[in-house]
């Protein structure tokens, strides 16, 4: 039988003078292998073509594959998982079975003891078959069946009673199941959020996915009491106490990563509501070009984060990436040479090398307080996780004023609203003018999938709509809309881009502040200046083909 060495030299992967280095053993072709994918001499794809061809089998590409849901019903997650493999469709009587290692005997004889059939063998890259073991073999019939159950439990046993005993019982070990299939399955289809809702007659579960929100499960309402406590202890809250809001934070292990979730209860009329923010370290890079701030926007922003003294206010709702922008732009600046400290509720990225400042207000420690405290500290760098109220705008203001670079975050529509925002606050106009170097608006749009996208055609008239500078007279720019395939789950698209609006306060911005202009006059002024709305950096990633135009529409007003 040929080896996999001599099918890589043959493919010209390999030299040949490689193969007097493979020994006989299978282990030695599996260390060269190794070496092979570390040095990006060939890739996962390639390896797995080249063990299809050793084998005398096909090589498929998932992605693009029809998948059979009738096939992979017949065999169990469990199974498929521990063996890498996935039954995919059925041809001339036999089971298709993609495999990462066609010699795998011994997943063979498991799948045919399962399912009963011949099988057919196919190879699959390892990366593109869990992708599809995720989509496939998801928790969601897991949670249904686990949910069949509860309900019939629920019928003979108090489950309410059981989970707020903190003495273990038989009856917690389903309920700490279905939690933590509710968590695992979340941070697997890269929510940002899990949302479980009490309601009249069950409780619902959502995920909020590239920032909509997507109803996953529907629970009977007799194990509200038991999941939301069991959430609560995890999140070492008082379970007792169900008529105020409480905070906390769970941290966990999937897929050998550690995934911190900020928990929020909400008393509502039906029980309470718990909001879970998955907050995923391992996937923030904190540079400045996954920020998709376009050139122009860029180089303001440079401007102003490089300066050693002044305010970088960053504005937007709840959950349009303010606190990633911060962040990224904190560790842009931190240098060991100068002393950075934030002030946050809660703390949300752990960086090493930066002073973080937890707010508790039942130990007094508040915003306001601790700002006072840390300009004590000979701080640099203050980051001020949100300014809420006059006192701590008039020490960040203050701070701004003295020496100290201040980012920070506040709750506007658009960036020209900060100035009157703050002035609305009771700080003194020349004061905010004088302070405020850069103002930065944004939202989050859903990103195109790449792989199905196609271009789009539009009415000139509704690109004129759009208020973007659009010419019906000249030519069309490129745009794209989007599709659906199973890499994006049908959707059109996979993952988000922040949408842009940076305001630097000139001379001109600064003399309204100080006459009390409205934000529209500011807004003019600065577009005039040169500032690009959130529309206009939007429509310019639409023709760069990142997003789509109902998509702008969408998140910006």
């Amino acid at each position: 039988m040929t080896t996999l060495a001599e099918v890589l030299i043959l493919r010209g992967m390999m030299p040949i003078e490689s193969i007097d280095s493979v020994g006989t053993s299978h282990t030695d072709e599996e260390a060269l292998v190794r070496n092979l994918l570390d040095s990006g001499t060939i890739s996962p794809a390639q390896l797995a073509s080249a063990r299809a061809a050793q084998a005398g089998v096909p090589f498929v590409e998932l992605v693009d594959f029809a998948v059979d849901h009738q096939a992979v019903a017949l065999a169990p997650a469990a199974i498929c998982r521990r063996h890498e493999v996935l039954p995919i469709a059925f041809s001339e009587g036999y089971l298709v079975l993609a495999m990462v290692d066609p010699g795998n005997i011994f997943a063979l004889d498991d799948i045919r003891s399962a399912t009963g059939r011949q099988i057919r063998v196919v190879v699959a890259e390892r990366s593109d078959l869990q992708t599809a073991l995720d989509r496939f073999h998801r928790a969601d019939g897991e949670l249904s069946s686990l949910s069949s159950e509860l309900e019939q439990e629920a019928t003979t046993t108090d489950v309410a009673l059981a989970a707020n005993n903190n003495e273990p019982t038989e009856d917690d070990a389903p309920i700490v199941r279905f939690v933590n299939l509710l968590i695992s399955q979340g941070i697997q289809d890269k929510a940002s959020d899990i949302h479980i809702e009490p309601g009249e007659h069950d409780l619902g579960v959502r995920y909020r996915i590239d920032g909509v929100l997507h109803e996953m499960q529907r629970a009977p309402r007799q194990i509200q009491n038991g999941v939301i406590s069991r959430l609560k202890i995890m999140a070492e809250m008082d379970i007792a106490e169900r008529r105020k809001p409480q905070d906390g934070r769970i941290s966990v292990i999937h897929g050998q990563k550690k995934i911190d979730l900020r928990v929020a209860t909400l008393p509502t009329v039906y029980g309470e509501k718990v909001v879970m923010r998955i907050l995923d370290n391992s996937n923030t890079t904190l540079d400045l070009s996954q920020l998709y701030l376009l050139e122009h926007n860029a180089k303001i922003y440079k401007e102003a984060y490089t300066k050693p003294y002044g305010m970088i206010l960053v504005t937007g709702p709840t959950g349009s990436g303010k606190s990633t922008t911060l962040y990224t732009t904190l560790n842009a600046v931190a240098r060991p040479e100068i002393n950075v400290i934030t002030v946050e509720d809660p703390v949300e990225y752990r960086m090493a090398g930066i002073n973080q400042v937890q707010v508790n207000p039942k130990a007094g420690l508040t915003f306001a307080s601790a700002l006072r405290s840390i300009l004590r500290s000979d701080p640099d760098v203050v980051l001020i996780g949100e300014i809420r109220d006059q006192e701590t705008a008039q020490i960040a203001i203050e701070a701004a004023l003295t020496g100290h670079l201040v980012l920070s975050t506040l709750h506007t529509n658009d960036a020209p609203a900060a100035i009157t925002r703050l002035i609305e606050m009771d700080i003194e106009p020349f004061l905010v003018g004088s302070a405020i170097d850069c103002v930065v608006a944004q939202r989050l749009a859903r990103r195109l999938c790449d792989r199905c996208k196609q271009p789009a055609t539009h009415n000139p008239q509704d690109l004129v709509n759009l208020k973007v500078g659009f010419n019906p007279e000249g030519p069309m720019p490129p745009l794209y809309a989007p599709v659906g395939c199973t890499v994006c789950s049908k959707t059109g698209y996979r993952g988000r881009i922040a949408l842009h609006e940076v305001m630097a306060v000139t001379e001109e911005i600064e003399r309204l502040a100080v006459a009390r202009s409205s934000s529209a006059e500011i807004s003019r002024v600065a577009v005039e200046q040169g500032m690009r709305t959130l529309r206009m950096d939007g429509w310019a990633k639409a023709q760069l083909g990142l997003t789509s135009v109902e998509e702008i529409l969408r998140v910006v007003a």
